[in-house]
């Protein structure tokens, strides 16, 4: 494996899922608002052709890693067309190149993206701004996914060595994290890890892929601990059915992207079971439904995002806090429920077309 140290020199810290507490009783709106794609399979600027990795930045951007078609796309929100930001040169090796990208992230201070070019076996650094071509930063490696935690340091899923590496700023070799005990079920293994989370306390969540199950892994730990599924493969609430993206917030719940039952589940911190949040219609392209879901993110008003991959699509849905019917104004910082506000639209009750800003000092 080889790491450019002039990587190492600058970086700035991305944020995968919203810097604000969610209520643990929240909901989102049934049906989704496609944000990117949903034109059937393609590779037109409308289009998306087997997507996999999805990135929201501070202002709602939307990036999305577009694995067929090579290349990074970029949509403004309420467009109809994306743009191409990195690659769409066909799939090859040359500097200006991808071959099916899984992920992207972003590095602010360098105003550059950090891709993991799966075909190539490297992650690449590629300016934001018309940038026409990348720098390899780390080669000979089996990279799906790859975020950063608050001190710069950048995670990678290796997922043909069965575990998670961490590289420090100035660090060449890295260090794993998770797993690297080769390919099982134990309590230190994995088997074909694919996507990663680091929350505030930089514990790793790992979605390991073969063995159905989100693993935690805390900071200095031989092993991690099963923080959701690990009942087998099923559709019950106790088990995921090779799950994909993940995302923790603050309060230690587990959001989990469980691919084969085309389903989001949220496991609360030292649940036993979780629960269905989104995909309760069967599998399909109708707005209530997904084909597939391989990853998700948050806005930092709460709004849910998920990578519809079997539509070729990203669809997000409206952050709805209700108790008994009601919306609940909840205070992030209290964490306390203020006031209560039953939405109308021509006089009757409205839940569907209201659109919720999650408020917080």
């Amino acid at each position: 494996m080889f790491i450019s140290t002039s990587y190492f020199c600058f970086i700035s810290v991305p944020l995968r899922a919203s810097s604000i507490d969610i209520h643990p009783n929240a909901t989102w709106s049934t049906n989704a608002i496609t944000v990117a794609g949903g034109n059937g399979k393609g590779s037109a600027t409308n289009q998306l052709y087997g997507p996999c990795g999805l990135y929201i930045d501070d202002d709602q951007m939307i990036y999305v890693a577009d694995y067929y078609n090579h290349r990074i796309v970029e949509w403004t929100s309420g467009a109809t067309n994306g743009k191409v930001a990195a690659g769409g040169s066909g799939e090859g090796n040359g500097a200006h190149q991808l071959n099916g990208p899984l992920d992207v992230i972003i590095d602010k201070e360098s105003d550059s993206f950090i891709i993991s070019d799966w075909g190539n076996r490297i992650v690449v650094r590629w300016p934001r701004r018309n940038g026409t071509s990348g720098e390899t930063i780390i080669s000979n490696i089996s990279c799906y996914d790859l975020t950063m935690d608050d001190n710069g340091s950048l995670y990678v899923v290796d997922a043909e060595e069965h575990e998670v590496r961490r590289y420090k700023i100035g660090d060449t070799k890295g260090t794993v994290v998770a797993g690297g005990n080769g390919e099982g079920n134990r309590h230190d293994q994995l088997s074909d890890p694919h996507y990663v989370f680091v929350d505030q306390d930089h514990s790793v969540y790992v979605s390991d892929y073969g063995n159905h199950r989100v693993m935690k892994w805390e900071e200095g730990a031989k092993q991690g601990i099963v923080a959701a599924g690990g009942q087998g493969q099923g559709n019950s609430l106790t088990q995921l059915f090779y799950p994909q993206g993940v995302v923790v917030d603050q309060l230690g719940t587990v959001y989990v992207a469980d691919g084969e039952n085309h389903r989001i589940m949220r496991w609360p911190k030292g649940a036993t079971q979780g629960s269905v949040i989104v995909g309760e219609n069967g599998y399909g392209a109708q707005s209530n439904q997904l084909y597939y879901p391989i990853c998700l993110s948050f806005d930092r008003h709460g709004n849910l995002y998920v990578l519809d991959h079997g539509n070729h699509r990203v669809g997000t849905r409206l952050l709805l806090i209700r108790e008994n019917y009601d919306i609940i104004l909840y205070d992030a910082q209290q964490k306390r429920s203020l006031t209560k506000v039953r939405p109308k639209l021509d006089g009757k009750d409205c839940w569907e077309k209201l659109t919720f800003i999650y408020l917080q000092d």
